[in-house]
């Protein structure tokens, strides 16, 4: 009998740690690191490699995905050995799809053809905007001409190449980020990630914005409206908006994400990174260390891990609400009854669907363009007993 992580697929995250500098907004797992052992960084993966490959023997291996921190400041020749030491541990689709982050600096955009020789088939770059005032307070340390020309590069070299952009920034109006994003359409691209600024706690803007130093935030409603122009921009530009934050050209979507948002099972390798992975029938949430230096010692210990808690059925269901109402795909109700044993409310759905926040075909259940908007309050409603 298929266990459920199949119908999402198996993905392999690999986490690199560093950066050359932390962005005021960012809060994931990088640091600044003057000195890198980088042959000790390798030995590492290859050894958790080689341990979450016997944990998922038999598995075919649908993406690989080289996240941080910024992974294009790792060398490409242990790029290239950790993905070959991929494919000998598992067998892989046809059509493997491996991304690395990259940001656009020169340095990056340097080693684009090394890691396309070493295995590497999609670039991801985190542009973020395409004006220099806003790059500088968005602490970015390349600059909009860089940006283009490290495009153009990685245009050149991958098939498949997709960047990131940021926006209800600081002093934006809607007809800035409308340009903006056009300007972004017409540099020939297929996949954007288009993420709308967040204040999170912990982070530079974190701080500021406690402090009442961060001004020209835009309002909910303003934000709102830019979110909607979003996708009717895209639209028009052929992308479709397959995932709250993410549009594509028919055939360009992300595999690794889907992987996530179908609630697949993926495994992480590196300080910090999440897993979910089916283990003797079991689904099980795991993490690692966040502190590289504590990493390193506990892979030499055997294990890059720190937690691993089963995940009840019922959570699990939960869970893959949670990210399957993200895309344009919808929820699969049958194999959210499987996992959780119930079925939802009747009465809410109908609200809900007359309200113009969910629709409904056959088994399938999808949040509608407003319902994205106000995914987290959806959910609340959809998933209460």
């Amino acid at each position: 009998m298929a266990e459920d992580w199949q119908s999402g697929g198996f993905g392999l995250y690999i986490h690199w740690p560093f950066c050359q500098a932390k962005c005021p907004y960012c809060d994931f797992n990088s640091h600044v690191s003057r000195k890198i052992d980088q042959s000790r960084w390798l030995r590492a993966y290859l050894a958790e490699i080689d341990r979450v490959g016997k944990l998922t023997k038999g598995r075919v291996l649908n993406s690989v995905f080289f996240g941080g921190g910024t992974p294009s400041l790792m060398d490409p020749d242990i790029v290239a050995s950790i993905i070959e030491k991929i494919y000998s541990t598992w067998s892989t689709a046809n059509r493997l799809e491996i991304t690395l982050e990259a940001n656009p600096g020169s340095v990056e955009a340097g080693r684009f053809l090394a890691y396309q020789q070493g295995g590497v088939s999609r670039i991801s770059m985190g542009i973020q905007a395409l004006n220099d005032r806003d790059l500088q307070r968005l602490g970015r340390i390349h600059s909009v001409a860089e940006a283009k020309a490290a495009f153009d590069i990685a245009r050149s070299t991958f098939e498949r190449v997709s960047f990131d952009l940021i926006y209800a920034r600081q002093d934006q109006t809607l007809s800035d980020w409308q340009a903006e994003l056009r300007e972004a359409l017409s540099m020939a691209i297929d996949h954007l990630s288009l993420y709308q600024l967040t204040i999170e706690t912990g982070t530079a803007f974190g701080d500021r914005y406690a402090k009442g130093k961060l001004r020209g935030l835009p309002h909910d409603d303003l934000a709102a409206d830019m979110y909607q122009a979003t996708g009717e921009i895209c639209a028009q530009a052929g992308l479709e908006g397959y995932e709250v934050s993410n549009y594509a050209k028919p055939g360009s979507e992300s595999i690794h994400n889907k992987i996530y948002w179908r609630y697949g099972d993926y495994a992480g390798i590196g300080p910090g990174a999440h897993a979910r992975l089916t283990l003797g029938g079991q689904r099980y949430a795991i993490e690692c260390w966040r502190n590289p230096d504590k990493w390193l010692d506990a892979v030499d210990q055997g294990s890059g891990e720190n937690v691993q808690n089963p995940i009840a059925l019922p959570d699990q269901a939960d869970e893959m609400m949670m990210m399957g109402l993200r895309l344009n795909d919808g929820v699969d109700l049958n194999r959210w009854k499987k996992l959780s044993g119930r079925t939802l409310n009747s009465g809410t759905l109908t609200h809900l669907q007359d309200i113009g926040m969910i629709h409904q075909s056959g088994n399938h259940l999808f949040a509608t363009q407003d319902g994205r908007m106000v995914l987290n309050t959806l959910l609340a409603q959809i998933l209460v007993e």
